[in-house]
């Protein structure tokens, strides 16, 4: 199937765009390269896509409005479209605001343990379940440990403090004599076999 392409002529065009996020610009410029592969465009990633693609992407996660502007129309058209494709591959799976927000992080992590579950391998289904049964939300395996506190007032705790230091101060006159038993003395040293003295 041919694609035809009639270009308008006489459209003003102007280098003054608006501030464009290069989050949303990759993700255009990649469905336009979707688009234009249906119709024979070549778009085989290589390294060098790969290469440039983890540069922008690491300069946008370091500084978003600085790298986005740095990629304006100029820059981004003298980029190959599979560079664009991958960073927004990129950037929509492991983008910045993702990491900012734990909740689609969360998510992610338990829908790639959802997908193991399905593996082949019995040890991998067995650690996905495990760690799907250790997300606080299901609690199947985790140690809980309970902890009971008792509240009491100031006066309460007062009170306890006291009679236990009276109890200290004045022991209980009611306290029994020693036993002493009557027996044979031991002599320790001749048991033990040690008659002399422990300098010697």
């Amino acid at each position: 199937m041919e694609f035809t392409i009639e270009p308008e002529i006489g459209v003003p065009y102007s280098d003054k765009v608006p501030y464009i996020d290069l989050r949303a610009r990759a993700e255009a410029a990649c469905n336009t390269a979707s688009m234009l592969a249906e119709h024979g465009l070549d778009v085989t990633q290589t390294r060098e896509d790969e290469e440039a693609a983890a540069k922008l992407t690491l300069a946008y996660a370091d500084d978003p409005e600085g790298t986005s502007k740095k990629v304006n129309n100029k820059r981004a058209s003298s980029l190959p479209p599979a560079t664009l494709m991958v960073t927004h591959t990129i950037l929509s799976q492991f983008g910045h605001s993702v990491v900012q927000n734990a909740v689609q992080v969360r998510h992610l992590v338990t829908n790639k343990l959802i997908q193991e579950t399905d593996n082949p391998d019995p040890r991998v289904r067995i650690r996905a379940l495990e760690l799907l049964g250790k997300i606080s939300d299901v609690g199947l395996f985790s140690e809980k440990t309970e902890v009971t506190l008792t509240h009491q007032t100031t006066d309460e705790l007062k009170d306890r403090l006291r009679a236990k230091l009276v109890k200290l101060v004045n022991p209980p006159e009611d306290a029994e004599d020693a036993v002493i038993i009557d027996g044979d003395t031991l002599d320790v040293d001749a048991e033990l076999g040690t008659t002399g003295s422990f300098d010697d």
